[in-house]
């Protein structure tokens, strides 16, 4: 039984408050002091019992819940392939009135709802003066997440596919796997996503989690869509925002609330705040929208007169796919020695925090017995 510690503490309080009356000398008529030491003993029992209770109760809670908020794996599957709908890459085609146009002019977020299946999802959209192209680096910066995210603990790339955009695919660029830990200081939630990037063709990234991967989130999946704004479209970028989140029933609802809500504006605020704050230093700089759009795709692109000559293209991707699978050997490699680490730590904690409950309680009963005894032995001496 889980609550059998607490009964074995209870009989051997009571066995103590008791036991002088196993003794042939004990009379309870004669010793009326000690008599109502016994009554108060046995008259706090409750009291024992509520403490004892309360102590293993938040024992079993607390490695419950580490264990629970550690339960992300990165070398177990997830137990299903899906449960929220995944977005498609596009324009959300939203029509904007007067009120939702003096709403981003002052700078805010505008919310609204997309159709999706039955019912609607939210949607957020956001002015930001910045082009495109600084917006775009922002959101792709996944390893530095940490420094502009709110509630974002730590992410990290470990896997990257290039893709060459065809009609089959969809004209699918890239696929970026992420790792992520958000939430709060006494909660945290790793969860491992799968982005799907369509800048050239769709101007659009949606995500998934990675199914391969077990995650702290039930299921989740989102979208950007990043486009010039119609009334600046070099300087200036209007960019929409959506996501879809199924929890745990164990996540705390604040939490669900938090990522299911606050979530929306807070993701296009931090993306606004440091996309203009990048835009700026380029302004700074010197630079332009146009000679920075252009260094872009000239990086995007290569060298423009490259030619494959003695197979050197063909040279070229051989090591950029052994790069590319050394680097996600070393990912999975610490990975997997993080987990260890957090087994470890979870069994250490909880063994640690219940060997000090059961010390206190055994210290406690033995108080008693102390307290028991010396007055019953200072009774019959007398």
């Amino acid at each position: 039984r889980d609550d059998a510690p607490l009964f074995r503490c209870e009989r051997m309080l009571v066995a103590c408050s008791l036991l002088p009356s196993s003794s042939n000398n004990y009379r309870s008529s004669s010793l009326p002091p000690y008599s109502k030491l016994v009554f108060l003993t046995t008259a706090m029992m409750p009291l024992f019992r509520f403490l004892i209770g309360i102590a293993l109760v938040s024992t079993s809670s607390l490695v419950s819940n580490v264990a629970v908020v550690e339960a992300s794996n990165f070398s177990k599957a997830h137990a299903h392939t899906g449960k929220v709908e995944p977005f498609s890459p596009g324009d959300p085609k939203i029509k904007l009135d007067g009120k939702a146009t003096s709403i981003l002019k002052a700078g805010k977020p505008y919310q609204t709802q997309v159709q999706s299946g039955d019912g609607g999802r939210g949607l957020v959209i956001q002015d930001v003066d910045a082009p495109t192209h600084v917006v775009w680096d922002r959101i792709l910066d996944f390893d530095n997440y940490g420094s502009m995210v709110p509630k974002c603990f730590e992410s990290k790339n470990y896997k990257i596919i290039d893709h060459k955009p065809t009609k089959a695919n969809n004209f699918l660029e890239k696929e970026i796997f992420t790792r992520m830990k958000v939430g709060f200081p006494m909660l945290k939630l790793e969860y491992f996503v799968r982005h799907f990037v369509y800048i050239q063709h769709h101007k659009a990234l949606t995500w998934t989690l990675d199914y391969t991967k077990e995650s702290d989130f039930d299921d989740s999946c989102g979208y950007w869509y990043i486009a010039p704004h119609p009334d600046n479209p070099e300087e200036k970028t209007r960019l929409y925002y959506s996501v879809g989140v199924s929890m745990f029933d164990w996540v705390p609802k604040f939490v669900v609330d938090f990522m299911s809500s606050k979530a929306l504006t807070d993701a296009t605020a931090w993306v606004k705040k440091f996309s203009e704050i990048e835009w700026a230093k380029e302004v700074a700089k010197g630079g332009t929208s146009r000679s920075s759009s252009a260094g872009a795709q000239v990086k995007n692109k290569g060298p423009l007169f490259a030619l494959p000559f003695f197979g050197n293209k063909k040279k070229q991707e051989e090591e950029e796919r052994l790069a590319r699978e050394a680097a996600e050997k070393a990912a999975m490699e610490a990975q997997a020695a993080l987990e260890e680490k957090k087994k470890i730590f979870v069994v250490r904690a909880g063994f640690r925090r219940y060997l000090l409950v059961s010390l206190v309680v055994v210290l406690a009963a033995y108080n008693i017995n102390t307290i028991v005894a010396g007055g019953f032995l200072k009774e019959k001496s007398a």
